[in-house]
C-alpha cells in the first residue's frame, strides 16, 4: 500500500485541502476538552471535529487560540448542526454562534454589533437527515449555503446522510453536491453503497466510531493483523480507513492513546490485509450507531 504521513490531506472541491486524520472530541467533557485538543496537536492532529450537541466548541476554540504550536489557519475545524430552528434565519443565527464559539477570539462583532470578516469554520455539517423531515434539512442547508457565501464556513456538508437525502438537495441547493459525508464506518460496517455513491459523486468521506468504540479490540482478524505489523488493534483500525480514502476521526481524552492513535505510518496494510479486513463486513448490522438510510 501507498506510503503515508500524517501531513496528508485530502481534495475538497470548495477550498483548502482537508487533513485526512482527524481528532473527535464526542463526550470529551469541557474540563478534558482543551487538554486533549492541545496534546492532539502536540502529536501532529491539525483536524478536530466538534459538534453542537457534544457541548464543547468554545472549549475547542480556546485550545486553538491557546496552543503556541500552530496558527489558526494551520488547523481545520469542524462543527455541526442537530437540531434546527424553524426559521432559515434561525437556523442561520444557531450556526453563527458556533463559528463565534470556535474563532480564535470567541467573538467577531464590531462596535456596533455588525459581523466582521474573520471568524469562520473550516467546515459546517448538518449533523443528521433526522432534522424535521424534508422542510428541516431545506431550510438547514439553506443556512450552511448562506455561511459558505459569506465565508464563515468554508465549506458545507452533511453527515449520516443516505442516497435519497443527498439526492434531495438537488431540488434547492446552490451547493450540490455536499462537500462530505461523515458516517460510521469501519470493517464491521462499510457501508458500501453510500460509499460508492460519495465516491462517484466527488463527496469526500469521514469515518466516525473508527476503533468502534474498542468493542472489537478481541476480534481474532483484527488481533491477527495487528500482530503482524507490531500495532496495537486501534491502530489497525485508524491505518484501514486511511488505505480506504476516508478520513478517520479516532476520539480518546487519554493522552498516550491519543498519540498512539496519530503513530500509524511506520506500518502499511498489504493486500491480504485488506482482503481480512474488508471481510468482517456485517452490513448494517455491524453499525454501532447508525447505519445510513440509502
Amino acid at each position: 500500500m501507498s506510503k503515508r504521513s500524517i501531513t496528508d490531506t485530502l481534495r475538497l472541491t470548495s477550498a483548502r485541502p482537508i487533513p485526512q486524520l482527524g481528532f473527535g472530541v464526542y463526550k470529551s467533557p469541557p474540563d478534558l476538552c482543551i487538554q486533549s485538543v492541545l496534546t492532539a496537536l502536540r502529536y501532529g492532529y491539525r483536524h478536530i471535529d466538534t459538534a453542537q450537541y457534544y457541548a464543547n466548541e468554545a472549549e475547542v476554540g480556546q485550545a486553538v487560540q491557546m496552543t503556541e504550536l500552530v496558527k489558526r489557519e494551520d488547523v481545520f475545524l469542524t462543527t455541526k448542526i442537530l437540531t434546527p430552528e424553524d426559521t432559515l434565519e434561525g437556523n442561520y443565527e444557531k450556526c453563527l454562534e458556533s463559528v463565534r464559539k470556535l474563532s480564535p477570539t470567541g467573538d467577531f462583532s464590531d462596535e456596533d454589533g455588525k459581523e466582521k470578516d474573520g471568524g469562520y469554520v473550516d467546515l459546517f455539517l448538518i449533523h443528521s437527515p433526522n432534522c424535521g423531515g424534508a422542510e428541516g434539512r431545506k431550510i438547514l442547508w439553506q443556512a450552511l449555503e448562506r455561511l459558505h457565501r459569506e465565508g464563515k464556513a468554508k465549506s458545507i456538508g452533511v453527515s449520516n446522510f443516505g442516497i435519497q437525502h443527498i439526492e434531495e438537495l438537488k431540488a434547492f441547493a446552490e451547493v450540490w453536491p455536499p462537500h462530505v459525508n461523515q458516517i460510521e464506518l469501519h470493517p464491521w460496517s462499510q457501508q458500501t453503497e453510500i460509499v460508492e455513491y460519495c465516491e462517484k459523486n466527488g463527496i469526500v468521506i469521514e469515518a466516525y466510531c473508527p476503533l468502534v468504540r474498542n468493542t472489537k479490540a478481541d476480534d481474532p482478524t483484527l488481533a491477527k493483523v495487528a500482530e503482524k505489523h507490531g500495532a496495537t488493534p486501534n491502530q489497525v483500525l485508524v491505518r484501514y480507513c486511511l488505505e480506504r480514502g476516508w478520513i478517520p476521526l479516532p476520539k480518546s481524552d487519554n493522552a498516550e492513546r491519543i498519540a498512539t492513535n496519530a503513530t500509524v505510518y511506520g506500518f502499511a496494510l498489504d493486500e491480504e490485509d485488506m482482503k481480512m479486513l474488508n471481510g468482517l463486513n456485517q452490513g448494517a448490522k455491524g453499525a454501532i450507531v447508525q447505519a445510513v438510510s440509502n
